[in-house]
């Protein structure tokens, strides 16, 4: 996994820039408006994600290093193509972006602490040399950072950059590819054995993690709108972020198939799911 090591951070630093670049003071300020709707969101993201996660590992039974990978993905924060999806959906896609850019700047301390909490409770040391604080810390440099210059850059020609987003989303797009195309080439002689024993586990998480946002969202959120966009963030998550993650703390790639798996399902069971919502309205 060498090649997969070295790009995953230079592809998330991009990614992360690339979101940066598309945010802006308003987005966080947005969330002081409808806060209940925000922290709907966040609460279904940050909580309940990984527990479902957990019930579907404990049920399936799954291998340990399968179930600490379906861990990985469901600790990652929303990913950049849920945005692009909830506007597909006739979502909110302020909200979309609010979700995104918080979780994003969060996640150098709830990832951490769900994975090395996972791993713990499935019995995998992690060693020695790798804390919360360290991750927190690689982490940060590869996320919160990137982040913070794409704004900064924004916010100093914002003219050029909104009239470029466009170009730059379908880069981040393509950096994504690049880290799972990656995984694939350096493990193809035992990649299907992996997504064999990975794809029902991420297929039932991703769809039924959708559906609970869905109805949570609409017991407690102001309309349709959110709820679409509550259920699109809780189902679409960053991928390139969760193997970051994988290859700071794991070298066997079957900590890193889950991760594949869900990038692939995700795409499909969202457009699935905006096919549904549409022909229901």
């Amino acid at each position: 996994m060498e090649v997969v090591t070295k790009i995953a951070p230079i592809c998330l630093a991009l990614i992360m820039l690339g979101l940066g670049l598309g945010l802006s003071v308003k987005d966080f300020v947005r969330i002081l408006r409808v806060p209940k709707d925000f922290f709907v969101g966040f609460f279904s993201q940050l909580v309940i994600l990984p527990i479902v996660a957990l019930g579907v590992a404990l049920i399936l039974n799954l291998p340990t290093p399968i179930a600490i990978g379906l861990m990985i993905i469901a600790a990652a924060p929303g990913g950049v193509t849920s945005n692009v999806l909830t506007k597909f959906a006739n979502g909110d896609v302020a909200l979309s972006i609010s979700l995104t850019a918080v979780t994003s700047l969060l996640s150098i301390i709830s990832v951490p602490f769900i994975v090395i909490n996972s791993a713990n409770f499935f019995g995998v040391s992690v060693t020695s040399d790798i804390s919360m604080t360290g991750i927190a810390l690689k982490m940060a440099l590869v996320v919160t950072v990137p982040v913070i210059i794409g704004m900064i850059i924004r916010g100093l020609a914002e003219n050029f950059i909104s009239s470029k987003i466009n170009i730059i989303n379908k880069i981040t797009g393509w950096l994504f590819i690049i880290v799972f195309a990656a995984i694939w080439i350096e493990e193809k002689d035992n990649i299907f054995d992996y997504l064999a024993q990975a794809g029902l586990a991420v297929l039932i998480l991703n769809i039924s993690m959708m559906i609970i946002a869905f109805f949570i969202a609409k017991k407690f959120v102001s309309g349709v709108a959110q709820q679409k966009c509550i259920a699109l963030e809780c189902g679409l998550q960053n991928g390139t972020l969760a193997v970051f993650v994988a290859t700071l703390i794991f070298e066997d790639i079957a900590y890193f198939v889950p991760t594949a798996a869900y990038a692939l399902t995700m795409y499909i069971t969202g457009f699935i799911f905006i096919y549904i919502l549409r022909k229901s309205n």
